[in-house]
């Protein structure tokens, strides 16, 4: 009786094992089949992957007015946003004064050289006893200027019965920027390598020599 049962139990253990073998090879040829499918979730393509340039840039500055709140130290914190700062001037809790407030951009270009904007908060940088004072900072960070740029290039795009043209500039600080036209201006750029333009470079407060320009229209 006990040799019969053991039989019966190896043999039962013999089909487990049968089962489960004839399992793994069916799950390996189906992962096989996929990984040769195109379509497959299981296929990638070292062409759909491509490196982003990523770099954040100074974007613009504006001038707010606060009130000293808390003394805390040698620092104070400004209303509206409770930013804390360093007093500098001793101001006293209560009193008015001019903050200005810059904002940075990171800027992600990728392969097709389409770039993407992503804008930070405002945040204080410094203050002033007076708006003047604040206003004659900020004329030396946002600097308007007429230049010639590189024209890349003019072209047409049209739906169903409407048609659009658009200028592709290239700015000193090597990005490049896409720029509605009417039909006239389009003619006028339509052989042309630089244009004349109106930008205002933002300067960076803590490094001067790096800035960003933006477009801010057509000279001439």
């Amino acid at each position: 009786m006990r040799r019969s049962g053991d039989h019966r139990y190896r043999s039962a253990a013999r089909v487990r094992l049968a089962a489960v073998l004839a399992l793994s090879m069916l799950a390996v040829l189906l992962l096989n089949a996929c990984s040769n499918n195109e379509s497959s979730v299981f296929h990638t393509s070292s062409e759909e992957t491509a490196l982003n340039n990523v770099s954040r840039v100074p974007w613009d500055y504006r001038i707010v007015e606060s009130t000293v709140g808390d003394l805390i130290g040698s620092d104070m914190t400004i209303s509206p946003d409770n930013e804390l700062m360093p007093n500098d001037e001793n101001y006293a809790t209560g009193d008015k004064v001019w903050a200005l407030q810059y904002m940075d951009a990171e800027l992600t270009t990728d392969a097709n050289e389409r770039s993407n904007v992503q804008l930070s908060a405002w945040s204080t940088i410094k203050t002033f006893k007076t708006q003047a004072d604040a206003k004659n900072d900020m004329a030396n960070l946002k600097v308007a200027v007429t230049t010639e740029i590189d024209l890349i290039g003019v072209y047409k795009t049209q739906y169903k019965d409407q048609t659009r043209n658009f200028a592709v500039l290239e700015l000193p600080s090597g990005n490049r920027i896409k720029q509605p036209i009417d039909d006239k201006r389009y003619t006028e750029l339509e052989k042309k390598k630089k244009v004349s333009v109106q930008l205002e470079e933002i300067h960076d407060f803590a490094d001067y020599d790096s800035a960003y320009a933006k477009f801010r229209g057509w000279a001439g």
